[in-house]
């Protein structure tokens, strides 16, 4: 029987996951624009609606009316992030699901870090699957604050056709993932994620 680590193990080596951005929020290749930003204090600054949907539709690849709409939905909950994740992840499931990932954090002004995340899950068919993911993160503080666990369950769920999450908090940060296509109806599903510096095989 073949382990859920060493599925994920397998498929982290099959499937590349592409870095997203060149720059941190100022720019992007395809729109050299300068992104508008808004600060709730003098510490830590906060990203606007406008700047949000535009990044998500950067991450995603394409504009998408479901993701501008969960986007104005977390905003009516949320308000404004104070940095976003954009990258990929891998799941599969043989008993227990597993989930990889890894993307880039932004924040205002701050060059951008490599981070990685991985937990168990429930909701993946049999084999895997890969997705582009957009995380919010809201509370964050000092960024080292974004490498813990967060658990899922009793947070809000956000789902728009074919887009979907579910806000995952650990009493002080809440990040919300979320995810396009076939991952978006796994993302409500996950149990816990826990953000890392670096790759890390053990989902646990």
């Amino acid at each position: 029987m073949i382990s859920a680590a060493a599925l994920g193990a397998a498929l982290l080596a099959t499937t590349a996951c592409s870095s997203v951005g060149n720059q941190a929020t100022v720019e992007t290749a395809a729109s050299p624009v300068a992104r508008p930003e808004v600060s709730t204090d003098f510490q830590y600054p906060t990203y606007r609606k406008v700047t949000l949907v535009d990044e998500a539709e950067d991450a995603f690849g394409q504009f998408s009316a479901e993701m501008a709409e969960v986007v104005d939905n977390l905003f009516a909950r949320e308000d404004r992030p104070q940095a976003f994740i954009a990258g990929e992840e891998v799941g599969g499931a043989v008993g227990v699901g597993v989930t990889y990932g890894k993307g880039l954090l932004y924040r205002p002004n701050t060059a951008p870090v490599e981070v990685y995340w991985q937990g168990p899950s429930l909701g993946f068919d049999l084999g895997g699957d890969a997705s582009k993911v957009f995380i919010p993160v809201y509370n964050l503080g000092p960024t080292e604050n974004i490498f813990k666990r967060f658990p899922g369950g009793g947070g809000n769920v956000y789902f728009v056709g074919g887009v979907g999450g579910e806000a995952m908090s650990n009493g002080e940060v809440t990040v919300v993932p979320l995810r396009s296509g076939i991952g978006a109806r796994a993302g409500v599903s996950v149990e816990y994620i826990k953000f890392t510096p670096k790759r890390d095989l053990n989902p646990f």
